[in-house]
């Protein structure tokens, strides 16, 4: 990674007070669930971007959650010869978040969706088959780190 140009990025792990976390399958990808996530802008805190991010994808406002870690930086490069707004790859920023005790319930209809469904699921129970190839190690890395499950 070495001279690579990273783009700053945010990334949510969403957890109910059962336990269960939140993954969202793409609506671009069939089949790939992954967490809310996306690049912070110039002006933005990590925060802030967080904030952006989880009404923009799930409809979730920042009076319904509260950040319960934060983790990072996790860093990936996109496949060779990819770029995503003239970047390499992504240095992100995770964060677990706990939704606070209320009868809201995270949607992925929103008026570009990233996501076509979402849904609750146990930390084990997340495959990382689900996750493109380059994205893997952030991802067994993330889940070891929160909650020391080994994919």
């Amino acid at each position: 990674m070495q001279n690579a140009i990273l783009r700053p990025n945010v990334a949510a792990i969403i957890r109910r007070s059962d336990g269960r976390i939140l993954v969202g399958e793409r609506s671009d990808r069939p089949r790939c669930w992954q967490f809310p996530q996306g690049g912070i802008k110039n002006s933005e805190t990590p925060e802030q971007a967080l904030q952006r991010e989880l009404q923009e994808e799930i409809n979730l406002p920042p009076d319904r959650y509260r950040v319960a870690d934060r983790r990072g930086p996790y860093r990936y490069l996109f496949p060779p010869g990819r770029k995503k707004e003239g970047f390499d790859g992504q240095e992100q920023t995770y964060f677990l978040v706990d939704l606070l005790p209320t009868h809201f319930e995270p949607s992925p209809h929103t008026p570009d969706p990233e996501f076509r469904a979402i849904r609750w699921i146990w930390p084990h129970e997340f495959e990382i088959a689900w996750i493109p190839s380059f994205k893997r190690e952030v991802y067994r890395q993330v889940m070891c780190d929160i909650f020391q499950l080994r994919l």
